[in-house]
């Protein structure tokens, strides 16, 4: 078939599997040209691998590192009339690209949440790896059914205690508009903590522990995002905020619990990217775009991978001071949240409307990157290929 992007809302169902390992393989060529980080980090397990931080984060502990990883995801597989996900492409192109590097790269597909899943992990584990050092917890699901009591638990994302009324984006129409978002009932936030919260990053760390397979000075990070306050009435004071505190706390109790290893957990606040999750918040999509006009102005701009590789180089290589929050949490929006960059994203805010979105906003750059994460947009694919996108494999 001849695969062509095809939108629906704030997702893309189809991916290209030739453009999803050209996206990974230019991430894996950026992290070589870097060099070798100097890390103590040999096992790495990734929970949620396939796509955004997690993918980079596997990609800088595989070819930045030297270490060999262990993938989770849960992805769907590709039939001969269809595309699988972009991330069941992405999971092949990582493992055969490691392979093809003498890196032990294995991913494991299935519910992250299911303790199902937590024993597949640890069996494979015993079987091929041993102890870890460290394990990076970056899902990003609308939906968890709890393992102990069967409840199924969709997140909202709403603001809290009053309705919300601000400016949003349209990425496809590429205009901008107002939106009324109501407030979220206490049901809705607790739902959405229990998707996005903390309880099943500890579920897993207990896990692992309990199996003892944590070396000694185990490390685990879990991913959030703070950002401006132009965001926080549907980002930070808002259900995910709950959601992300609920982080912190587990952060806290992770590290408490890892005594004995003389471990640590931290939460790792990261910069603003587009990935399939944040291009549904509204609001975000239309802070995101002003954002990166004004840090690409000004030669800032990380894509994902500079990103990570720059958490691993800083904030996780050998002697290194962590740079931490009064809560414990590694900072590294510390680019974005300059007052220069925030000063001018602010001037732009009250300015910015359909006509001059071109002009204040980096839309078009927005929608590359969002096209990028389904393997589109690469300029050495070809996109008139008829292709079976199978790759010649049952799933």
């Amino acid at each position: 078939m001849i695969i062509k992007p095809r939108i629906r809302g704030f997702i893309c169902t189809t991916a290209h599997p030739i453009g999803c390992a050209a996206h990974v393989n230019e991430q894996i060529a950026y992290v070589r040209s870097q060099g070798h980080i100097q890390s103590d980090l040999k096992n790495v397990l990734v929970i949620g691998s396939s796509g955004g931080y997690g993918l980079s984060s596997r990609i800088v502990a595989g070819f930045g590192c030297g270490a060999a990883t262990l993938g989770v995801s849960f992805e769907k597989a590709p039939r001969q009339n269809k595309t699988a996900t972009a991330g069941w492409y992405n999971n092949i192109a990582y493992e055969t690209s490691a392979a093809g590097a003498g890196l032990y790269a294995v991913t494991l597909d299935g519910d992250a949440f299911s303790d199902e899943m937590k024993e597949r992990v640890i069996d494979t584990l015993r079987a091929d790896l041993g102890k870890i050092d460290l394990v990076i917890y970056s899902l990003a699901s609308p939906v968890r059914q709890h393992p102990r009591t069967g409840a199924l638990h969709r997140s909202a994302i709403k603001p809290l205690g009053e309705a919300v009324h601000m400016k949003s984006l349209h990425v496809q129409r590429g205009e901008v508009h107002e939106v009324d978002l109501e407030p979220a009932n206490e049901e809705e936030t607790a739902n959405t903590v229990a998707v996005m919260g903390g309880e099943d990053w500890e579920f897993w760390i207990e896990a692992l522990e309990k199996a003892d397979l944590l070396n000694d000075g185990f490390r685990t990070l879990a991913f959030t995002y703070i950002g401006s306050d132009l965001t926080w009435p549907i980002y930070w004071h808002a259900t995910l905020g709950k959601a992300k505190e609920d982080l912190d706390r587990a952060a806290g109790t992770i590290s408490t619990s890892l005594g004995a290893v003389h471990g640590q957990a931290r939460v790792a606040v990261l910069k603003a990217v587009v990935t399939q999750a944040s291009s549904a918040i509204p609001v975000v999509p239309l802070y995101a775009s002003l954002l990166f006009r004004v840090m690409k102005d000004r030669g800032l701009h990380e894509e994902v991978v500079h990103h990570i590789h720059r958490l691993f180089a800083t904030q996780l290589a050998t002697g290194v001071t962590q740079r931490l929050d009064d809560q414990g949490r590694i900072r590294m929006d510390d680019i974005e949240l300059t007052d220069e960059i925030q000063g001018e994203v602010r001037r732009r805010w009250p300015l910015v409307d359909t006509h001059n979105l071109g002009e204040l906003a980096d839309l078009e750059g927005f929608r590359e990157d969002f096209l990028r994460i389904f393997g589109f947009g690469f300029a050495d694919v070809d996109y008139e290929a008829d292709l079976d996108p199978t790759l010649g494999r049952d799933g």
